[in-house]
């Protein structure tokens, strides 16, 4: 039995995990998806305001501490790949398995706002312009979405080297929204290095509610896809929406 920690992108909380939750439960396997500090509905603006990168990867490991949690399947959605890269370092080798959902890959130094492209630089300071720390949601989208505190956008990941260490790293390119997205210079980087798995997934950047089916196979291992061959899973529609 595996044991999965799903981290929601910007904006989003653990329902953005909603429908895989179960499929990976019908399988047979442990899930906790989480809402990370500053995105409850009850966080305050003091919350929101002083939330960061560091708080964000301390909510995962204090999720692998009080559940016991040894070895660790962690998926991050976009943002939620900074997230699980810092928690991943910090984890004293209980991690297991990285995948990294049309997410961030950082480097040591890099942040989300270093990350990204213009077009969400832009996004993120025009978002965060009314209040100055919380980047309110774009246009569109779930109504659940809470304002992001900026801070964890901007600040720099610190690795030790650890994270080198987890034995199966992944990294999904949802191929569905090439027009907007800010990781096809990141998908062939980590194509062209050996210690990583690339699988494309033909959907837009909220694969989790396109196509919760293919996710969920990709997670439990069945996706039959090589690294190598560049082959797409599944053959799904493709439509986007930024997260």
């Amino acid at each position: 039995m595996a044991t999965f920690v799903l981290v929601p992108g910007g904006w989003h909380g653990a329902w953005s995990f909603e429908a895989v939750v179960p499929l990976l439960e019908r399988a047979g396997h442990a899930v906790h998806a989480l809402t990370l500090t500053g995105l409850r509905p009850d966080d305050d603006n003091a919350t929101v305001a002083t939330a960061n990168l560091d708080t964000h990867a301390g909510d995962v490991v204090r999720l692998l501490d009080r559940a016991r949690i040894t070895s660790a399947t962690l998926v991050g959605h976009s943002y939620g790949g900074m997230v699980i890269a810092a928690a991943a370092d910090r984890a004293g080798g209980r991690v297991s398995r990285l995948v990294h959902l049309d997410a961030y890959v950082p480097r040591d130094g890099e942040s989300c706002w270093s990350s990204t492209t213009e077009r969400y630089r832009e996004a993120f300071a025009a978002g965060a312009a009314s209040t100055g720390y919380a980047v309110r949601p774009p246009d569109g989208g779930d109504p659940r979405r809470r304002p992001h505190p900026l801070a964890s956008f901007l600040q720099t990941i610190r690795l030790t080297g650890a994270l080198a260490q987890v034995p199966r790293r992944e990294f999904v390119y949802c191929s569905g929204w090439e027009d907007r997205t800010p990781f096809a210079e990141l998908r062939t980087r980590l194509h062209a290095d050996p210690e990583w798995q690339v699988h494309d997934l033909p959907t837009g950047h909220d694969a989790m509610h396109e196509a919760p089916e293919a996710v969920a196979a990709l997670l439990l291992g069945d996706a039959g896809h090589d690294r190598r061959d560049g082959a797409e899973i599944g053959g799904l529609g493709a439509t986007s929406a930024p997260r």
